[in-house]
């Protein structure tokens, strides 16, 4: 139960505070007003001595596991006709992540002073995004809150896995990456140099042109690193600047799409989270017009944005979903083929769904292949790397032996 601080003034004039607990800040006025104190100030203790501390937590993120988990939980709760104050007051104090609990603390306080919880919800958009905060909302309005909840969980642990599937794909290849440039530049900076000073010490022996080529690749290192430094760093900046920006981001978004493998790969999870994601929304009785400006912003690529929003606009003129996705020809046909059958049928949410299914395994699966071929490739290519390092230095080494001999 929330505690108020309040400030006031008695019946005889007299200054007046406190505390009292109450249920919201409503019945908390009652109270005093009955005990013959007129109320100046009163507020919320927790929130009081907590705003610039429930300030930060707004910025702050938390992972989808741990949301996932406090979703079903809450519907748990629910479903047994807990009610939903008490139901966020259980969860606040079992959730073990610092700033998910003080947000379904603050929305608790927010849905007990009378505000619904898709609103009280929209307040931390950092935690629940617009998907969470509409499927929220639809399921307060149709008394279907627990169903709900229960989708939104499947539906972010099944993000959650296809995120972690790429993520975890990928991270062998990177350290790979930084290994290999790790070792070429050590034996360049390091290895060379000192076996090139034996060598230009003896001012007969003549350098075969490899050795003289690694020797001047090692040379300009060692000289000009920080150049090569600089201009990578430079270069980065300007690309994520540029990226960033309007016209960057709809030029990449364009490019990324036709990127042999990684372009493949990239569709796929984009139509992965269209499909999926709109199918939950409309499950959970989400309007479609609503749900397509929703799931535009999910696919985060403006090519297919553009596509979705045109799908939207024949919506709202009475048309087909399927017509605007063929002719945009950013959707394979089999999602286009299943999607009008779904409309046709009337089962739009269950084709939905499986063309989710299906692209989530092909994208598992490219990945997978994708990282098989990609690993033993970086080692063959760090091998010849050495190999010719290797070779260029041994050969002029083997003719001071012969030389000597």
């Amino acid at each position: 139960m929330p505690i108020y601080e309040y400030r006031g003034l008695t019946r005889d004039g007299k200054n007046t505070r406190g505390t009292l607990d109450s249920d919201n800040l409503r019945t908390a006025r009652l109270k005093l007003k009955k005990d013959g104190i007129f109320v100046v100030d009163i507020k919320d203790k927790k929130k009081a001595s907590g705003v610039k501390k429930s300030g930060l937590r707004k910025t702050g993120r938390v992972p989808i596991k741990d949301l996932s988990l406090m979703t079903r939980q809450l519907a748990t709760l629910i479903k047994a006709n807990i009610p939903l104050v008490d139901a966020l007051t259980a969860i606040s104090e079992q959730v073990e992540n610092p700033i998910l609990s003080e947000a379904i603390s603050d929305c608790k306080n927010m849905v007990n002073e009378g505000q619904p919880l898709h609103k009280s919800l929209a307040k931390y958009p950092n935690i629940f995004n617009v998907i969470y905060v509409s499927m929220a909302e639809a399921g307060e309005m149709s008394g279907t809150l627990d169903v709900i909840l229960v989708r939104l969980a499947e539906f972010t642990e099944a993000q959650a896995e296809l995120s972690a599937k790429v993520r975890g794909a990928m991270v062998m290849p990177a350290i790979q990456l930084v290994i290999m440039i790790g070792a070429i530049f050590f034996l360049f900076v390091k290895v060379v140099p000192e076996i090139m000073s034996i060598f230009e010490s003896m001012p007969d022996v003549e350098l075969p042109y490899m050795t003289q080529l690694v020797s001047s690749i090692s040379k300009e290192f060692v000289t000009n690193w920080y150049i090569y430094l600089g201009g990578l760093v430079i270069s980065v900046i300007f690309f994520i600047n540029w990226k960033n920006s309007s016209e960057g981001r709809k030029t990449w978004d364009r490019v990324s799409l036709k990127i042999p493998i990684v372009g493949e790969v990239t569709r796929m999870i984009a139509i992965s989270r269209f499909t999926r994601t709109l199918a939950t929304l409309l499950n959970g009785g989400v309007p479609m017009l609503s749900a397509m400006d929703i799931v535009r912003n999910v696919v985060d690529n403006h090519v297919l944005a553009q596509a979705i929003d045109e799908a939207r606009s024949n919506i709202s003129e009475g048309e087909t979903i399927a017509g605007p996705l063929k002719k945009s020809q950013q959707f394979p046909p089999i999602v286009v083929h299943m999607v009008n059958i779904g409309e046709k049928t009337g089962d739009l949410e269950n084709m939905l769904t499986l063309v989710a299914d299906a692209y989530d395994f092909q994208v598992k699966t490219k990945v997978e292949t994708l990282t098989s071929v990609i690993n033993p490739a970086m080692m063959i290519l760090m091998g010849i790397v050495v190999s010719i390092i290797f070779v260029a230095l041994m050969i002029p080494m083997f003719e001071l032996s012969n030389t000597l001999g």
